[in-house]
């Protein structure tokens, strides 16, 4: 017997589709399934009670099928093992788009090529990477296919975006060498365009993802180097002074890894000079500003520097000035890993630990610096400090 459809699904359906642009024989098209079936299930005449055909439209929609059903199920676990096994598609779409092998097909409309990275930056923003690493394979094929249009330049800088947040993504999802591959065509698109603002903006995304790859040296010299170009030309457009202070930050944390703490305090403050003369701003989502050199300051003293100083910083910074959610965790996670190093403050680092959660679940659960810090806390003090919250909190991190 066929259940009756659920018009409040449909509903769901319908919202999400239209959030993202797309006409109905598009998204039906990225499922699978035919148009006509697809409108009918968004009109309330044919139930997607099937759950292979939930899954594909839910799968098309990027988000999880409990999202569309409406039921209250687990679906974060889920939600981190697709992120991960999304990693093998977006490494197949990095190799395909070579730029020196001229793309073929058609891609979509140029508006709604826009549309697509302003989403995946917003859901990378929420540290949503099951949902962005989802995106993402598609999207740059098709920004790929628009370099060879009449548009190519705007395509180009679109592609830098859309590599540098797919190197963004593999690092948080532990794929340091997938990243360092998506920063390599993030700098060959940034190239063809012919923009040392851009230049600077990709040699950026290597040296983020040189230095995950364990080649701190080789991380700081990519970031220095581009600094020293980058400062010839300030006087240009398009966040020169955002990305020059961001090439100190991620050449101040190589620094860190190679243990000279000095230079990369040095490079900090250099940083800190540049964000007092930009102030806060979202420029290439990179929000640099004095609250983010501040958290990358906290990062950097909180690995085998000065913990109580990164105490000293939280307490003066307020990390909503960055409306970014992959930016906030991380001044709750330092600070949780400080309060946990300095002793005495258990329960205020359990505090922060939990709203590092709630922020960004995917990215707690998947940190394994933050699964030392609960263990850490569970090996000093099951029966004391945090009780039910911390011995939850390590279940769900599958810490014992």
């Amino acid at each position: 017997m066929t259940r009756s459809a659920d018009p409040a699904v449909g509903e769901r359906i319908r919202a999400r589709r239209l959030l993202r642009g797309w006409s109905i024989r598009y998204a039906a098209s990225r499922a699978g399934v035919s148009h006509a079936s697809w409108s009918r299930i968004e009109r309330g005449l044919q139930a997607a009670d099937n759950r292979f055909t939930l899954a594909e439209i839910a799968g098309a929609l990027d988000c999880a099928p409990g999202d569309l059903a409406g039921t209250d199920v687990p679906v974060l676990d889920q939600a981190i093992a697709a992120a991960r096994a999304s990693v093998l598609g977006l490494r197949r779409a990095l190799v395909d788009i070579d730029l020196s092998d001229p793309p073929a097909g058609s891609a979509r409309p140029p508006a709604s090529l826009a549309r697509g990275v302003a989403l995946a930056n917003a859901l990378f923003d929420a540290c949503d990477y099951a949902a962005t690493a989802r995106l993402l394979p598609d999207l740059l094929r098709d920004l790929h296919t628009e370099t060879a249009g009449p548009d190519h330049v705007a395509a180009l800088r679109l592609l830098c975006d859309a590599t540098s947040l797919a190197c963004s993504v593999l690092r948080a999802l532990g794929h340091p060498a997938d990243a360092f591959l998506a920063a390599q065509r993030c700098r060959d698109a940034a190239a063809a365009a012919e923009d040392p603002v851009l230049l600077g903006y990709a040699a950026y995304a290597l040296a983020r993802a040189a230095t995950a790859c364990g080649s701190y040296q080789r991380g700081q010299t990519i970031a220095e180097r581009a600094a020293d170009e980058l400062s010839r030309h300030l006087a240009r457009p398009g966040g020169s002074l955002e990305i020059l202070g961001s090439l100190h930050l991620v050449a101040a944390m190589a620094g860190r890894c190679r243990e000279r703490l000095d230079d990369s305090r040095e490079l900090l403050a250099e940083a800190s000079a540049l964000a007092r003369r930009t102030g806060e701003t979202t420029t290439l989502n990179m929000f640099f500003g004095p609250t983010n050199v501040d958290i990358w300051t906290m990062s950097i003293e909180a690995d085998g520097g000065n913990p109580a100083r990164v105490v000293e910083i939280a307490r003066r910074t307020d990390p909503a000035a960055i409306p970014a959610g992959v930016r906030q965790v991380f001044y709750y996670a330092d600070t949780a890993r400080a309060l946990a190093q300095l002793g005495g403050h258990d329960r205020e680092a359990i505090r922060f630990l939990l709203t590092a959660e709630r922020i960004a679940p995917q990215h707690v659960r998947t940190s394994a610096e933050l699964a030392a810090t609960i263990r850490e806390l569970l090996d000093r003090s099951r029966a004391r400090a945090g009780g039910s919250e911390l011995r939850a909190l390590g279940e769900r991190m599958q810490v014992g």
